[in-house]
């Protein structure tokens, strides 16, 4: 099997000169050892997990989180049933500080249930925390707009490798983890699982990487081949472009992630996930020699340079070809609308 090679590391970089263009235009994932080791959150874990709770558990805020419970026979991998239609674990509100304390009660053995708490916004859930914990870096850094900054908590846990739709900032503070990369062309190789349900929002890979079935799935070795691996300690921090796919192993009995989600696309700018369905829905199932047109199309209007389609056009004459805005895009949505609605 192939060793998957390292994520390149660098040392003595501070937040606000992470190399963002050379990491997304470049598509290099980058570690930054010992980034937030000065976080107050990554100095309590490092003397104990019940000092990392009880900080923690200071601004609980009051309001219910989603905390997820797994069997002892997942192993710790959040995923599906043998029939892929049902989720292998439960879903529930609860308080934070309450569930904090059960993985705190939890042993760390094989008849533990595996318990997570997964994106949680901080400013909403724990106010105040980023007082004290935050890379503190301007919205421009962003391109002009707040990433989502949110906390991931939880025992020895395993997030099957998915993709996310914005960039990401990943900050180890409590425990070590694991993220395995793989690159948006790996795709088929990695044997995405069904659009609905999914164990977090996102379609996840059938393939348990933790022990592949290469008979199975022959291509992942294909996948396995493109890997890059990240082994971050607390304080570490990972970069990664929109659209890599990630699987994420907590390692340790108590783990601590916060991280911030970014995409520089105009807020009016729909998500093109709406636009995968549709073309579900209007795509897939026409001639081959149909789609390949519309592939030409596509190549031409979307995938090309953004002002290819207008750029012959005068600029009255361009219309929705034109750069787009919020009004456009309005107008986009409402056509969208009343043809969805025929």
């Amino acid at each position: 099997m192939a060793v998957p090679r390292p994520v390149e590391e660098v040392r003595g970089v501070t937040p606000d000169a992470i190399p963002f263009d050379e990491i997304l235009e470049g598509q290099r994932p980058m570690v930054f050892k010992g980034m937030v080791a000065d976080w107050p959150l990554v100095r309590q874990g490092l003397q104990s997990p019940g000092a990392a709770i009880a900080y923690l558990k200071a601004f609980d805020g009051g309001e219910p989180v989603v905390g997820y419970t797994g069997g002892p026979e997942i192993g710790g991998r959040f995923f599906y049933d043998d029939t892929l239609t049902r989720l292998n674990f439960r879903a529930e509100r609860v308080g934070l500080s309450a569930f904090l304390d059960r993985m705190a009660a939890t042993p760390d053995d094989g008849d533990a249930p595996s318990l997570y708490i997964g994106s949680t916004d901080l400013d909403g859930y724990l106010p105040g925390f980023r007082a004290e914990n935050d890379l503190g870096l301007d919205p421009a850094a962003f391109g002009g707009r707040d990433p989502l900054v949110s906390i991931w908590i939880g025992n020895r846990t395993t997030a099957a490798a998915h993709y996310d739709m914005s960039n990401n900032i990943a900050c180890c503070v409590v425990g070590r983890r694991r993220f395995t990369l793989f690159p948006p062309d790996q795709v088929a190789n990695l044997y995405p699982g069904p659009l609905e349900p999914t164990p977090g929002g996102q379609v996840v890979t059938t393939v348990d990487l933790r022990d592949p079935d290469f008979e199975r799935f022959p291509r992942v070795r294909d996948a396995l081949a493109r890997a890059q691996v990240a082994d971050l300690e607390p304080g570490d921090v990972l970069v990664y472009p929109a659209l890599w796919w990630h699987e994420v192993e907590a390692l340790e009995p108590f783990n601590a992630l916060v991280n911030y989600w970014w995409n520089p696309s105009p807020g009016f700018v729909d998500t093109p996930q709406t636009t995968l369905l549709h073309a579900l829905l209007s795509l897939r199932d026409r001639p081959e020699h149909e789609k390949a047109g519309w592939r030409a199309l596509f190549d031409y209007y979307v995938f090309g340079p953004s002002d290819a389609a207008a750029s012959h056009l005068p600029e009255a004459a361009q219309g929705l070809l034109g750069p787009l805005d919020e009004m456009k895009a309005r107008r986009l949505r409402a056509q969208l609308i009343n043809r969805l609605n025929r």
